[in-house]
């Protein structure tokens, strides 16, 4: 028997933020990141319409991209003093997971870090509060998701918290939200959400589901990624990248995601590089590697009127030129010194992700390294 994970309600479409107007509650806290949501207005409207819902409401902004630990203590800290019963992600996966994690300190104060960072460990959740995702980019699919990523700052190692206590109560999938985004944030988040569906269906999980929400969010960022970075205001192209973004997150919090996120999850919290620029960077040869051990490639060819993998991870590599994204990790800027004296321990620390229990081909920890060698040299992996 198999059992699907989703958000419990999703609402998608453009001005379906007015949803929120509906909860039911007496408090709110909203946690958002930067300025963007602050500017384009959307944090205004998200509190006119928890007030008319008739709820107090406070934010704890300031999520930085790859959110620490620190901040996630520091945002529980608030949970706490403020006491909601409903918890509103809004605006990047850097915030929404920030505010999952959050949510796991504010029920269990006394929490250990290293705890819930091993798969499935999250205590059962919600005696004290549920959970609305507003994604404000789109790539993650966090809305979806029992996954979030928090950075240690002194190991340079991002942790996925891995758990179905954190799938939202409510995703709110509105793509006018994300109109403002800029190009760069556009194309990789565009990248990240086709990453997540790639993944998922290729994933040694077999699930019919996921496979069915996979391809159907593989072919609209085909259709749409471009589109939205050319032209931002389209809101059709924004909603369905939206779409897509919310179809890689149900797809992969069913079937979970492989060693091209194992991979990223090193290379951004040690040099930075942007979660989706990382994932584009390292999809192409992940596919040829794992086209040793799985006909699925084969599959997704077919969607171009073409037959083998190779041919689909040159479809990846036209749309990331297409949409200006860097082809590899010495391209995007780091050092060759820099890289050269951390292969290994981000290749260790690859090896152990707990994405790589999920790819379709077991590696080896030399074989991680060739494929982070091949994506900095910007040259086809061989095996």
């Amino acid at each position: 028997m198999s059992k699907l994970f989703l958000a419990g309600e999703v609402f998608h479409g453009v001005n379906t933020l007015s949803e929120l107007k509906n909860l039911k509650g007496s408090k709110a806290i909203v946690v958002t990141g930067g300025n963007s949501v602050r500017k384009n207005g959307v944090l205004d409207k998200t509190l006119a319409y928890l007030k008319e819902a008739g709820m107090e409401t406070t934010v704890f902004d300031g999520v930085e991209p790859d959110p620490s630990v620190g901040t996630v203590l520091k945002g529980a800290e608030a949970f706490r003093k403020f006491n909601p019963d409903w918890i509103v992600g809004l605006g990047g996966c850097s915030a929404i997971d920030a505010a999952k994690t959050m949510w796991i300190y504010y029920e269990y104060p006394d929490t250990k870090f290293e705890d819930i960072a091993k798969p499935f460990s999250v205590p059962a959740l919600r005696k004290k509060a549920k959970f609305v995702a507003i994604p404000s980019t789109s790539g993650t699919g966090t809305e979806m998701t029992g996954l979030a990523v928090i950075t240690d700052r002194e190991k340079g190692v991002k942790y996925p918290v891995v758990s179905y206590e954190l799938t939202p109560d409510i995703a709110i999938v509105d793509g006018e939200i994300c109109k403002t985004m800029p190009k760069d944030v556009t194309a990789n988040t565009g990248l990240d959400a086709l990453t997540h569906c790639v993944e998922a269906y290729v994933s040694n999980i077999e699930d019919n589901y996921a496979d069915a929400f996979a391809k159907g969010g593989i072919q609209l960022v085909f259709s749409n990624l471009k589109e939205a970075v050319e032209n931002p205001d389209n809101l059709t192209a924004r909603q369905n990248m939206h779409d897509a973004s919310c179809l890689g997150g149900f797809a992969f919090t069913n079937a979970w995601l492989g060693i091209v996120h194992s991979l990223a999850h090193q290379i951004g919290a040690l040099y930075g590089i942007p979660h989706g620029c990382a994932n584009a960077i390292l999809l192409p040869n992940v596919i040829r590697f794992n086209s040793k051990s799985t006909e699925k490639y084969k599959d997704l060819a077919e969607m171009f009127c073409k037959e083998t993998a190779e041919d689909f991870a040159a479809e990846v590599e036209k749309l990331r030129t297409d949409v200006g994204v860097a082809p590899s990790i010495k391209a995007y800027g780091v050092s060759e010194s820099d890289w050269n004296k951390n292969l290994e321990y981000i290749s260790a620390n690859a090896m152990n992700d707990p994405c790589t229990g999920f790819n379709p081909r077991k590696p080896a920890v030399e074989e991680l390294s060739s494929i982070y060698q091949a994506c900095y040299d910007g040259v086809k992996v061989d095996f």
